[in-house]
């Protein structure tokens, strides 16, 4: 039955067709009606059927095709939605009491592993920051991180004395991509010292390198001490 306009959103329809979806009206590799026939039986813009059908392909249930049409997946392809963590935050809400602390900060040329990890066209300038977290005065982080200057030409004057190189970022340069990897590394004798731990003691380990718009902004490996535990949701 059509759904007066006055009453339809887009959350409607997209319950509608999950519905629909669940119970096995509409199985999988089904083609689904078009959005004109959509909106004819729901009553509504052609825009609102539009958002709800991109909301279900961005959350795994649908695959559009441009000219092929819209089909059901034989497996929802869930996406995770990654919002860049400040240690502060996550160290707040485990009931610890954070406190900051800068090892060294210092402009210099990007060494030839970092060029071409970053994949750099040529050697170019970036600001090498070293810095530690910790919770309750122990050992929770030792971030190292270099920031590519010329794709951030004002992190040259920034002031990482008392505000880690995360949070500067997040405040002053968005990111339209990322890239994670999550190992387990030795620790050389520069991380077991700040993380008080025995040398070659594998850690957690986070590589994190973010790029803004096809313009890599900065790479970071961040050593997490004994016990950190990472849980996502999505």
């Amino acid at each position: 039955m059509s759904q007066s306009s006055d009453t339809t959103s887009y959350k409607d329809i997209k319950q509608t067709v999950l519905d629909r979806i669940r119970s096995g009206v509409w199985k999988p590799d089904t083609l689904l009606p078009n959005e004109q026939a959509l909106a004819l039986e729901f009553s509504c813009t052609r825009t609102t059927v539009n958002r709800a059908m991109r909301e279900l392909a961005e959350e795994g249930f649908l695959e559009r095709r441009r000219k092929a049409g819209t089909r059901v997946l034989r497996a929802p392809h869930r996406q995770a939605r990654f919002t860049i963590p400040l240690i502060r935050d996550e160290i707040e809400a485990q009931g610890g009491a954070y406190r900051y602390a800068l090892v060294s900060a210092e402009t210099v040329d990007a060494p030839e592993w970092l060029t071409a990890r970053l994949a750099l066209k040529q050697a170019q300038r970036v600001v090498h920051v070293r810095c530690m977290h910790y919770s309750n005065n122990t050992p929770f982080q030792f971030e190292d991180r270099c920031i590519v200057v010329q794709s951030v030409p004002q992190v040259e004057q920034a002031d990482f004395s008392t505000l880690g190189p995360n949070e500067w970022l997040v405040e002053t340069v968005p990111f339209t991509n990322v890239e994670l990897a999550f190992l387990a590394s030795r620790a050389d004798e520069v991380v077991a010292g700040f993380l008080d731990v025995p040398r070659d003691e594998p850690v957690f380990t986070a590589e994190r390198i973010t790029w803004l718009q096809g313009q890599p902004v900065t790479f970071a490996k961040l050593y997490f001490a004994a016990g950190y535990r990472m849980t996502t949701r999505f």
